[in-house]
């Protein structure tokens, strides 16, 4: 076997000689020579110690010597496989890598993130909060928001007379320095306005800038023609005196004859009127709503049947009896005052009653009878049943079923409501057969009054 060459010189044959100028065939400074096909890695660190391993070609080795010894080269033959080797560390990888781009600042790009992330929590808060009408110095939440731009301005037109005339009026939406006109108030709900800018990039970007992260969405009217008036928002005081005393133009104040009156404050001076129309409040609807259980309706027959004592063949009376709640044993029960009776009159005394006790006992209800009268409160009744309470009157006992009226006394006001709602009256059952034999057929106009019909609509 041959000698391995050694001298770095790739192709065997070409000895060295006086006659074979390297340099001049390769340019440059022969010290100088790099091998391309060696790493820089290569140039600089020692590489491991290899694994024992059978002899082969050693790769080319650079030397300043220009012109290198010869030798002979090796007799291609067939090596056993080489064990694997196990791929060197990264950090022996010397190679510079290409220039990068200057990075970014990490201070400027964490500020950044910050301000974006805090405008994206801001923006998510702003979702439920309320529009603010605003309109002359007046600034108010709007409840329901999913009302149409004119829908608002009928409402606000009773405060505010230059909003009168629809055509007169035009809308904008201002929202953290944002602004949107309205082309169309009368299918654009507010909502659906308020909703779009706050989706959008601008709003995002605006937010982001802005010092305020809970900027008002401003639903503003805009009044093309001449104002009727310097009316402000409305306020509800309890006197006259802290209606003056306040900023409102527009104030409502109750009065001891049941009304409300308006005040307006102008600079022509204070005006002072009743108020046919009141909006802004929640409707109230007169009755009674119990806390306690229904009157079982057992012990209003057993009144009832007392009543029906008193129905004589020559003479009828009328008679009083009062339903109490027993809080501790938790059930009602009647208790008959002593009490002097006529066919019309009633004089009970409730004097020494067993059942004045308010820690134990609650006086629900007081229920008379009108014999074989007509069931109604009387004067006399207004006169005595202007304690705040539950009453009732019972008439034609003579029947087999008698007729029942029950109202109540706010403090000498009354209001009828349905017996219904305060004695309990339980549904019976029936067989479903019963229902299965029965067609209900609808109306049917007949054939004179189709005439009829027809004659009066063909009159001039």
């Amino acid at each position: 076997m041959s000698e391995p060459n050694t001298s770095g010189f790739p192709f065997s044959g070409m000895e060295d000689n006086g006659d074979l100028d390297v340099a001049a065939i390769f340019g440059g400074d022969p010290a100088s020579d790099i091998n391309p096909f060696d790493l820089p890695a290569a140039q600089t660190e020692q590489p491991a110690a290899p694994q024992e391993q059978p002899e082969s070609p050693a790769a080319p080795v650079v030397t300043s010597d220009p012109a290198p010894a010869p030798a002979a080269a090796p007799e291609p033959a067939a090596a056993p496989n080489p064990e694997p080797v196990a791929p060197p560390a990264p950090q022996v990888k010397t190679q510079k890598p290409a220039p990068a781009v200057e990075p970014v600042n990490p201070i400027s790009a964490a500020i950044d993130k910050q301000e974006t992330q805090a405008a994206q929590t801001a923006a998510k808060s702003l979702f439920e909060k309320l529009p603010v009408f605003a309109h002359k110095s007046v600034k108010e939440p709007i409840e329901d928001a999913s009302m149409t731009f004119e829908e608002l301005r009928i409402q606000k037109s009773e405060d505010f007379a230059d909003l009168e005339e629809g055509k007169y009026v035009s809308w904008s939406v201002e929202y953290c320095g944002i602004r949107k006109e309205i082309k169309d108030p009368k299918g654009t709900t507010i909502i659906s306005m308020k909703e779009t800018i706050e989706r959008s990039r601008e709003f995002l970007d605006a937010l982001k800038k802005s010092k305020d992260k809970s900027p008002d969405c401003l639903v503003k009217p805009k009044v093309v023609m001449k104002t009727k008036g310097t009316a402000a928002y409305r306020g509800t005081f309890r006197t006259v005196e802290e209606a003056r005393a306040s900023d409102k133009v527009i104030c409502l104040i109750p009065s001891a004859d049941g009304q409300f009156y308006e005040m307006r404050k102008q600079e022509q001076g204070e005006f002072i009127a009743p108020k046919s129309k009141v909006t802004g409040f929640q409707q109230v609807r007169a009755g009674f709503r119990p806390a306690l259980p229904l009157i079982p309706l057992p012990l209003i027959q057993q009144v009832i049947s007392f009543f029906r004592s008193f129905m004589l063949e020559d003479e009828e009376y009328e008679a009083l009896a009062l339903i109490y709640w027993d809080k501790v044993e938790r059930r009602f029960f009647a208790h008959v005052p002593k009490q002097n009776v006529r066919k019309e009159h009633i004089e009970a005394d409730l004097r020494d009653c067993p059942y004045d006790d308010d820690s134990r006992y609650i006086r629900y209800a007081d229920i008379h009878s009108h014999n074989s009268m007509d069931p109604f409160f009387s004067p006399e009744d207004n006169r005595d049943e202007r304690g705040t309470g539950l009453y009732f009157v019972i008439g034609h006992l003579e029947r087999f079923f008698p007729e029942l009226k029950a109202r109540i006394s706010c403090e000498g006001s009354f209001v009828e409501i349905d017996p219904a709602e305060v004695i309990d009256w339980p549904a019976s059952t029936f067989p479903d057969e019963w229902s299965k034999n029965v067609v209900c057929e609808k109306k049917s106009v007949s054939r004179r009054l189709s005439q009829r019909i027809l004659e009066v609509s063909m009159l001039p």
